[in-house]
């Protein structure tokens, strides 16, 4: 069901409390095709987000077409972005998405600013831009153009195998800018997967669109994060993951242990009580209280047991930016900031 004929500043019948005061919402839209979920449309008045860094790297640059992910992940980071909208981390996050149908025309013009440096800018470092919603909103092809015509070096980091179609694209816009490109693959047991990551394409869909990657002249470095204590962190599991990697020709990996910060710690304990209640009183053990991260013990053991067998399989373990949390742009190498703690989270993004 569509709602037409609605003004901005207009409460609307239906619309969701934390929404209905957003004095830039355009629209809520329902259809068959996307059933489940409500697309909440909005005139973004930014694109570009300036995320605060360390003393030696200061700040990076984001955009985030979406807010809101219909890739469900039980474990996503980002979830809490949704509570500034009076919207729940849980459910909410999944299925009201909020989208800047206007991104790419408020992109062209703060790109053109003369005070615009061309920094590197990371994409799907909050929430995806390729998942579902981009197949009906197209959204990344214009900021794709803008990007690359404004001379902007940038990065995607996504699961959405939407990647293949603009892949031409982006390899236009390789010719004019630097563009760094990764898939997030984080659990390689097919049961797994569809329970913890409910709204991704299969891994076996997402590593056939890093060979795609590949195919069209890029690297393509794997996401293989976040590592679930006692779920994904088998010798066994690694290595049948890295071998599946290396066969679909990526280039790196980048892997980290789980965290869960904020609110998504409710969320993913609801999903482990349900669906492996053995295993809740180690996490309680592991995750104490408000701790986000694993302990640096095991962060540390992790380290060394993935470590032979990346050597093994011949990966070069690749760099996360360490202010954006996505693939770290060739262009960001020229400043050549220490490496990233093994377990740091992405920086939160709104």
């Amino acid at each position: 069901m569509r709602w037409n004929g609605q003004e901005l500043d207009v409460e609307q019948q239906g619309t969701l409390p934390g929404l209905a005061r957003l004095s830039n919402l355009v629209r809520s839209v329902r259809t068959p095709e996307f059933a489940g979920l409500t697309f909440h449309e909005v005139l973004a008045k930014s694109a570009l987000n300036r995320v605060p860094g360390q003393s030696y790297v200061p700040f990076g640059w984001t955009i985030n077409p979406y807010r809101g992910c219909s890739h469900a992940c039980v474990y996503c980071f980002a979830r809490p972005t949704h509570q500034y909208l009076d919207l729940d981390p849980g459910d909410d996050f999944d299925r009201q998405l909020i989208v800047k149908v206007n991104v790419a025309d408020v992109l062209r013009r703060e790109l053109a600013r003369p005070s615009w440096r061309h920094d590197p800018v990371a994409l799907g470092t909050n929430t995806d831009p390729y998942q579902r919603a981009e197949g009906r909103y197209a959204l990344m092809p214009g900021i794709i153009e803008a990007l690359a015509g404004s001379g902007t070096p940038f990065s995607v980091l996504t699961k959405g195998t939407l990647l293949r179609r603009d892949l031409p694209l982006l390899k236009s816009a390789s010719e004019h800018v630097p563009v760094d490109l990764a898939m997030s693959i984080a659990v390689y047991d097919d049961e797994l997967q569809r329970s913890i990551e409910p709204g991704t394409p299969s891994t076996t869909a997402r590593l056939a669109c890093v060979t795609a990657v590949r195919e069209a002249g890029f690297d393509c470095t794997v996401f293989l994060m976040p590592i679930l204590p006692y779920l994904t962190d088998t010798r066994a599991h690694l290595d049948d993951a890295l071998g599946r990697v290396k066969a679909a020709g990526a280039t790196s990996v980048v892997f980290s242990a789980l965290h869960l910060r904020g609110s998504v710690k409710p969320w993913f304990f609801d999903w482990l009580s349900r669906e492996h209640p053995e295993l809740v009183p180690k996490y309680r053990a592991m995750f104490p209280g408000a701790a986000a991260y694993a302990p640096k013990e095991y962060r540390t053991w992790l380290a060394a047991r993935l470590s032979p067998l990346l050597r093994a399989h011949r990966l070069d373990r690749g760099r996360e930016d360490v202010v954006t949390g996505g693939v770290r742009s060739r262009v960001a190498d020229r400043s050549s900031p220490p490496p990233a703690l093994e377990g740091a989270a992405p920086a939160m993004l709104f």
